[in-house]
């Protein structure tokens, strides 16, 4: 009838989206036969598990450092009434001396200030009791994701299945140069007194980063230069996007720029669908 025959994956008349990427026609029973399978981006309760490597506390510095706090706070309350005011200022010195060497072994204002009210306990950063501090190394790339008073949960290879928890009490305000790693101390509980010092730890703090856009994982195509999605358009059509990728949770990646609330994305067989684009967008016209 004077009509050229057109593949039914070809979208015609349309032009390229991303670099590289065409968009593509599939019909119903090709997809099927691939697999292609969407969703729809939507706002959802984020999740994310940060995991880490960590060891029960043997900390003699901290636990020297924690009782000249001590120490100094007690001689300070004695003299504070003195008729000597350098003495009083000598002593008020040496608290705040101490209190900043505690600050830069990551303990926060607040249990600082416990300590300096009597309040805390150093013992078992040498020799764990009913409850041990446990130290966890997070890498930079997630220390926005880690606050006290988180709940953690470590296992260790000496108890196979038995797992600790506890929680989060400071996060140290030094990065490492040296492992780009952040510490956090957690206390967690020790029933029967298993855990020992320096004993070897995996940590699992789970985070919620709370509702927003977001799409599955396994949705997002990373190029190694961009990250895209296949959207689907109707009428068979897959036409790719780039996207911009915020926090990646457990099961789901956030979105903040490229597509809506609503439009459905290809989740599974999408490098197949990836592979045709490119093969489509290198095609002449």
């Amino acid at each position: 009838m004077g009509m050229d025959y057109v593949p039914v994956y070809e979208l015609a008349a349309a032009g390229k989206i991303v670099a590289g990427r065409a968009p593509i026609v599939m019909d119903d029973e090709k997809r099927q036969l691939i697999g292609v399978k969407t969703a729809r981006a939507a706002y959802r309760t984020l999740t994310h598990t940060v995991l880490s490597s960590g060891k029960v506390a043997y900390d003699p510095d901290l636990y020297q450092a924690i009782s000249e706090y001590r120490e100094a706070s007690i001689a300070r309350d004695k003299v504070k009434d003195s008729s000597w005011p350098e003495v009083a200022e000598r002593a008020e010195a040496l608290v705040r001396a101490s209190g900043l060497r505690l600050r830069q072994l990551g303990l926060s204002e607040e249990q600082v200030a416990a300590l300096g009210r009597g309040g805390g306990t150093s013992a078992n950063l040498l020799l764990p009791g009913a409850r041990a501090w446990l130290y966890a190394q997070i890498y930079e790339y997630e220390i926005s994701l880690v606050k006290p008073g988180q709940e953690i949960e470590a296992v260790t290879p000496a108890y196979p299945g038995r797992v600790f928890r506890g929680s989060i009490k400071s996060v140290d305000s030094i990065l490492s140069a040296e492992t780009r790693t952040l510490r956090v101390r957690a206390e967690v509980e020790n029933p029967d007194g298993l855990l020992k010092p320096d004993m070897y730890a995996e940590v699992r703090i789970k985070v919620t980063l709370g509702s927003r856009l977001a799409v599955p994982l396994s949705a997002v195509i990373d190029t190694g230069v961009r990250k895209l999605v296949y959207v689907a358009k109707g009428e068979g059509t897959l036409e790719p996007v780039e996207v911009r990728i915020g926090f990646e949770g457990d099961e789901y990646a956030e979105i903040l720029s490229g597509i809506k609330e609503g439009e459905k994305v290809v989740t599974s067989a999408n490098f197949l669908v990836d592979s045709e684009s490119r093969l489509k967008s290198t095609s002449p016209e």
